[in-house]
């Protein structure tokens, strides 16, 4: 298979998970959140607070907030990333807008509580863990549902800072403008939404930031064998990454022997342990997570490094 073959095969990979991210993220949102009035924070945030209130249909709202936003993110993001995030905004507006004709509704109109009368709680929950488990679907596949999702990637981009933290803070101040919308009722029951607007902050948040994370999560492994050039040479060219011979001395043997050091994704370990066991299945394997991994092949670091601080380091 040639190269342009896996870009092409990845770039449909990273299209059917955004979709099937954004599939998820209209279910809960719609099924879950919309028909017990609970304010989230975002575009679609907006976008619910502003259906709330005036019976505009949210799809409108979430695809004109979304264009001015995709002009400002441009210079930032560039095309490759804006292009994914076009194609989610239109896809996510069209299955807003058929999601809110095919629910249930009831006689006047509004839409039917799925889990029943006064189960807000467990409906925020529910919805809450979907829309924060697609938002992390769409993004590991290099996208976004655009809105504050720009934001926040513009930010992500430039600091080591995570995507729930920027987005926490654009939702504390979507969330809190309930407080001055006098059709969500009185004090009490702006509060009320308020409060529960936070709730559903958190939880997306840190679904978004543990779906992640856990992707993410990076191990090293450490591997003591008779054939360790045999093994070597196996995970050198069977996997992506390089990998490292340690001089290593037995303190009980008194013998020298040779450690191999390699740094991987953890979705890759059962391959790697199979390698590893086609080769030797006697080896001596210790695997361990680590905090981060930062290079080529993993993240990124990004720090901005101070001219100041630089030349002074240099001295």
């Amino acid at each position: 298979m040639t190269v342009d073959h896996r870009l092409i095969l990845k770039e449909v990979g990273d299209y059917v998970g955004i979709t099937l991210g954004l599939l998820l993220y209209t279910f809960g949102f719609t099924f879950f959140l919309m028909p017990y009035e609970i304010v989230t924070g975002g575009v679609s945030g907006i976008g619910a607070i502003v259906y709330y209130t005036t019976r505009l249909p949210i799809s409108y709202t979430y695809f004109l907030i979304n264009g001015l936003l995709l002009i400002v993110g441009l210079r930032i993001l560039g095309w490759k990333f804006l292009t994914k995030t076009i194609f989610a905004i239109i896809m996510l507006t069209l299955l807003l807008g058929l999601a809110q004709e095919i629910i249930p509704k009831d006689n006047d109109g509004n839409f039917v509580k799925i889990l029943g009368n006064g189960q807000d709680f467990m409906s925020l929950v529910i919805g809450c863990m979907m829309t924060g488990t697609a938002l992390a679907m769409v993004f590991l596949n290099n996208g976004s549902t655009g809105g504050t999702d720009i934001i926040a990637a513009s930010v992500n981009k430039f600091r080591n800072v995570s995507l729930g933290t920027v987005l926490t803070f654009v939702d504390l101040i979507v969330i809190g403008s309930c407080l001055f919308i006098p059709q969500f009722g009185d004090l009490i029951d702006r509060i009320h939404k308020i409060v529960f607007g936070f709730c559903t902050m958190v939880i997306e948040n840190f679904m978004l930031d543990y779906v992640m994370n856990r992707r993410r999560q990076s191990v090293q492994f450490f591997i003591i064998s008779n054939k360790w050039q045999e093994i070597a040479n196996l995970l050198g060219t069977k996997t992506d990454h390089g990998v490292t011979i340690l001089d290593g001395h037995g303190w009980f043997t008194g013998q020298e022997r040779k450690v191999i050091c390699l740094l991987a994704r953890k979705s890759e370990s059962t391959y790697i342990f199979r390698l590893i066991k086609m080769t030797d299945p006697n080896a001596f394997v210790s695997q361990s997570t680590v905090i981060g991994v930062y290079g080529e092949g993993f993240d990124e670091m990004k720090v901005k490094i101070k001219s100041k601080n630089y030349k002074d380091d240099k001295k």
